[in-house]
């Protein structure tokens, strides 16, 4: 069994609202006719509208869901690949390792209904100023407990990329999914568990921060609220 992770643009002439509903219906069905197992829709819609304004992206248009599943085998993803591309202009594709450092106990919904709070997916590049070893290590290790420690997190994921899929895909060397109460997106007093405190959410950001910086080049982020829809387990 191998994990999947499709970044998608969504067709021209498709309204956000008819993308949304489309993915989690006709091509959610496809997707496991297919053979698509655990199946997750990142997406965005009306939900995380307010949430855009702290988007981070260097794509125009930019990409608007991230679809997550396990197959069988990634040498079977064709049809699945297909079905996607009937609502998508453009697929960034990749087989990835997960890890989950925090497991969501806390905001959950029945399949198919859509995850209280806000999943912001992070699109990352490994600079190539650090060895790949480096590089996991701060990110699994040291960023890890950081992150954990200062903000309001309700759910973790890792994604490792394997490798890319689709042609053209982003030299992305992590996806990561992490679930935030929606309020705290847009306020960093929520955000770095700060509790009214302005020194202890500087205190907290100025950790985050300095932790990114040492394997990241922030200005290379993507970071995209969406709501999440787990279809099938």
């Amino acid at each position: 069994m191998e994990k999947l992770v499709y970044v998608a643009w969504k067709r021209e002439g498709l309204g956000g609202e008819a993308f949304a509903a489309t993915l989690r219906r006709e091509t959610a069905v496809a997707l496991g006719a297919a053979g698509a197992h655990r199946l997750s829709i990142n997406v965005v819609d009306r939900e995380v509208e307010a949430a855009l304004r702290v988007r981070l992206t260097r794509f125009d248009p930019p990409p608007m869901a991230v679809v997550t599943f396990w197959l069988d085998a990634c040498d079977d993803r064709p049809p699945l690949e297909k079905a996607l591309a009937t609502v998508a202009s453009r697929l960034a594709g990749y087989l990835v390792v997960e890890s989950v450092p925090l497991v969501n106990r806390t905001h959950t919904a029945p399949l198919g209904e859509r995850t209280p709070g806000t999943n912001m997916i992070a699109l990352i590049e490994r600079p190539e100023r650090i060895p790949y070893d480096a590089w996991i290590a701060h990110w699994h290790g040291h960023h890890k407990r950081v992150a954990l420690e200062t903000q309001c997190t309700y759910a973790y994921v890792r994604n490792v990329v394997v490798r890319a899929l689709t042609d053209g895909a982003p030299p992305w060397a992590g996806i990561v999914e992490e679930g935030f109460p929606t309020p705290a997106v847009t306020d960093p007093m929520l955000w770095y568990c700060a509790n009214g405190s302005p020194e202890k959410m500087q205190t907290n950001m100025t950790r985050m921060i300095e932790s990114v910086q040492a394997f990241l080049d922030i200005d290379r982020v993507e970071s995209h609220p969406m709501s999440e829809y787990r279809v099938t387990d």
